[in-house]
Order: structure tokens, then C-alpha cells, then sequence
């Protein structure tokens, strides 16, 4: 016998398990079906779970900085669900973003300003006083350590920092969507591991459901795409889905480095998430007194496209292809040790390799699609996690929106923001935009 739901949701990460949860709020029967065996467990768990305000458009700072209402409020989003794991924890260090010519950071203070975001403005004394390891001298431009002129003394210094007191970091992505499965379970959400989707079933056009692996069909009359980096994969699985995008999505492979903090500084409990354009670097302290640090995909620094089956079959087919690579964990890490030149490198590299789910110009489609009742959440990876809770609110009035006859290509939805207030245009992140080219084309967003 067929299985039947309101709505189908491919993909169980941090992006897939609150749209689940935010429908069954609105009486969906809903189910989830991921290809892992848990809630999180696929590039989310990667993910360095950053909660920041600033991007490059003022409806992606307005998005973030209402993210910053949901975590601060984490159990009352959660509606004190319990869960057998225990609860993430959202670590409120604040968020310095140093201003750099590598952030068009002034462009950035004038959408806080415009949507109303709490920060302070720090000279580098007052760095230094907060952070004692930072050095503050302007690196200007990125460079890779085989550049022979990476090493020259710098002379100039920069002009300080934005820092937003609200700003910080998740300790535990995977086990935050884990929370937020029970959560939606709690309503009546249903999710289905260890399952790989490999049809989506339409007929004249209207969404039917999905077809498992084994041949098994369940049918819903929504269907939302919400599977990471195998989204473009899953888009092609609907017929005419693909094509129908103007803006695509495809797989990038990531690195992450963990560094020992230098010696005598307690990082873990005194440090800040910090954006760093000056070095193309972000990092945030990390368990064990770590500074984990990430890139901000500067020109100079490859980027390699992959095929995300390929990538997590992994080298001679078992496990994932995620070895750091010598030359990635070298500039990365010797970056970061011309902010924190006491940082200590050891020889081995330390950290984490996965994918990340890109579009076209780094910013998300958040759309229905010329199918009828399939919708997307994708290109996320990088830079959404922190608005997925907020994410996951907007599809779910957006799904309610189109079921019920609302034309959302023609007359684009507003969303009203639950905590700031504020009411975006839901079509700037449609699938028929324009490339952005206000976008930083990098993890910035």
C-alpha cells in the first residue's frame, strides 16, 4: 500500500529538519528522507555552525540577524523538546569582523544600520585589549605561502573591527539538528533513514511523490528539495526542474583547519568568532583550546568541483574523500598565524573536509519551481546554517502560500520576519534571478 504524506522533505540536515518543523506547526503530515543514518549527519555535521550578521546584501544581514533571536532563544524554539543526546549549546562569544579591504565592510555597517543590528565599533587598541594574541597589521593582499612575497614584513595597520555582542557559534551542528528532529517529532514530523531517493514522480506537471531505492513510492503533493550538495542532483530527478533554474547549484569541497591556541591563552573561553578579510580567514575557538579556522576562498586559493557520490563514496569506495590536503592546511593555517603569530602549527594538519552546496553566486534558492509542488532550499552550504531556523519559518508560509493559489513568480512573497519585525521579498532568493552581482561570490554570502 502507498504511503501518503502532506509533504515530502529530501534531505534531513540542518536546513530539511526545520522546514519539517515549522509545516507540522501548520498541521503537514510530513515526512523527512535522508540517505545517512541520523538527523545531521551529513555536511551539516562539517558545518562550523557560525552565527554572524554580516553579508553582502541587506536582506542577508536582516535574515542573520533574526537567526540571532532564534538560537539566543534556543529552548523556547525547541519548545523544550527533550531528547535523549542532550542539547546543543549556543556559545555567545559576540562576532568581530575586522575591517579589512577584503570586506567591504563599510557597506555592511550600512545595512546594520538600516536593519537595526546591535554592534560596536572597536579601534585596534580596543582589540587588543580584548584579543591580547591578535596582531594588527594590514596583510593586504591574500597570498598563498609559495608567494614568494607572503612572508614581507607588513607596515601599514587596519582600521579596526565591527563587533556584534549577539554573534557566536554553535558547539554541536549535527546534535542541534538532532534537537530540532525531535522537536518536529514532537508534532508528528516523521523521518526515514539509511533511504536514498532516486525519482521524483509528477504527472501533467503537479508533483506526485517520490520513488525509493528499493522501489518503494510514497506519494505527497509537496516535495521539497532540501538535500545539501546532492540538491542539483535531486532537481534533476523532477523532470524539467533543472532546466527551469536560471541560477544552478553544484558541489564544492571544502577544508577546515584546527590549530592548538597559542600557548597560555585560554581561546576556548575568552576568544571571539572572527571574520577576516585581511587573510581570507575565518575562525572561531573549537574544543581542546583549538582555534578552528576556515577560508574565505580568496582568488588566489583553488576551488574543486565535485561529484558529491563521488565524494562521499570515497577513494577506493568506502568512507569520504576528505583528507586535508598539505598545501590547503599550510595556507590556511599560516594565514591565521599572521593575526596570532604566537598560534602554534604542529606538523600534522588537523581538521575537516566535506562539501559545500553553492549556487551560482553563493546565495541560497529559497523557491517553488516550475513544477507544481516542489519547492527548493538549496545552495545553503557555507554561509546558512545560522539562518536555518529562520529558513525553515519562510518555506514552510511560503509552501502554505503557493498551495493555497498564491502566483509567487509573478507576485513575489513577503515574509515577516517573528522576531525584528522586518519584511522581506522572498524572490530575491528565487531560482529566475539575475546573478547577484552585489553577492561576495565566497562563503561570505
Amino acid at each position: 500500500m502507498t504511503q501518503k504524506y502532506d509533504a515530502i522533505i529530501i534531505g534531513a540536515g540542518v536546513i530539511g529538519a526545520p522546514i519539517s518543523y515549522e509545516l507540522t506547526k501548520m498541521g503537514y503530515k510530513t515526512l523527512n528522507i535522508d540517505k545517512l543514518a541520523d538527523a545531521g549527519e551529513g555536511s551539516t555535521a562539517a558545518s562550523c555552525a557560525i552565527v554572524r550578521a554580516h553579508y553582502s546584501t541587506e536582506d542577508g544581514v536582516a535574515m542573520a540577524y533574526e537567526g540571532f533571536k532564534y538560537w539566543l532563544d534556543w529552548e523556547n524554539y525547541l519548545n523544550h523538546v527533550k531528547d535523549e543526546k542532550g542539547l546543543a549549546k549556543y556559545m555567545n562569544t559576540g562576532s568581530i569582523l575586522i575591517k579589512s579591504q577584503g570586506h567591504d565592510w563599510r557597506k555592511v555597517q550600512t545595512h546594520y544600520d538600516s536593519v537595526g543590528v546591535s554592534y560596536e565599533e572597536w579601534d585596534n587598541e580596543k582589540i587588543k585589549e580584548m584579543v591580547p594574541v591578535y596582531d594588527m597589521h594590514e596583510n593586504w593582499p591574500v597570498k598563498r605561502p609559495e608567494d614568494p612575497e607572503f612572508f614581507n614584513e607588513p607596515a601599514k595597520m587596519l582600521e579596526g573591527a565591527l563587533f556584534c555582542p549577539e554573534g557566536g557559534y554553535v558547539n554541536d551542528p549535527a546534535l542541534s539538528t538532532h534537537n530540532v528532529m525531535r522537536a518536529a517529532e514532537a508534532k508528528g514530523a516523521e523521518f526515514m533513514f539509511n533511504t536514498e531517493v532516486v525519482e521524483v514522480r509528477s504527472q501533467d506537471n503537479q508533483v506526485l511523490g517520490i520513488t525509493l531505492k528499493d522501489g518503494t513510492q510514497i506519494d505527497a503533493p509537496v516535495v521539497v528539495n532540501a538535500a545539501g550538495p546532492h540538491s542539483y542532483k535531486v532537481n534533476q530527478m523532477a523532470e524539467g526542474v533543472y532546466e527551469g533554474c536560471n541560477i544552478k547549484t553544484r558541489a564544492l569541497r571544502h577544508e577546515v583547519m584546527h590549530c592548538p591556541s597559542p600557548e597560555g591563552y585560554d581561546y576556548l573561553d575568552k576568544g571571539y568568532h572572527t571574520s577576516d578579510g585581511d587573510i581570507a580567514c575565518y575562525y572561531r575557538p573549537e574544543v581542546g583550546n583549538m582555534f578552528l579556522i576556515g577560508s574565505e576562498d580568496p582568488e588566489c586559493d583553488p576551488q574543486e568541483w565535485v561529484d558529491p557520490d563521488e565524494f562521499y563514496a570515497g577513494k577506493g569506495g568506502t568512507g569520504r574523500d576528505n583528507q586535508l590536503s598539505e598545501a590547503q592546511w599550510k595556507a590556511q593555517t599560516y594565514r591565521c598565524a599572521k593575526r596570532v603569530p604566537s598560534m602554534q602549527i604542529p606538523n600534522q594538519p588537523r581538521g575537516v573536509c566535506d562539501l559545500y552546496d553553492c549556487s551560482d553566486d553563493w546565495i541560497p534558492i529559497y523557491d517553488k519551481s516550475d513544477m507544481k509542488g516542489f519547492y527548493m532550499a538549496i545552495g545553503t552550504s557555507g554561509n546558512q546554517y545560522k539562518n536555518a531556523l529562520v529558513v525553515g519559518a519562510m518555506m514552510a508560509e511560503l509552501i502554505d502560500a503557493c498551495e493555497k493559489g498564491h502566483d509567487h513568480d509573478n507576485m513575489p512573497f513577503q515574509y515577516k520576519l517573528r522576531y525584528i519585525g522586518r519584511t522581506i521579498n522572498v524572490g530575491f532568493f528565487s531560482r529566475n534571478r539575475e546573478i547577484n552581482e552585489d553577492s561576495s561570490f565566497s562563503v561570505n554570502g
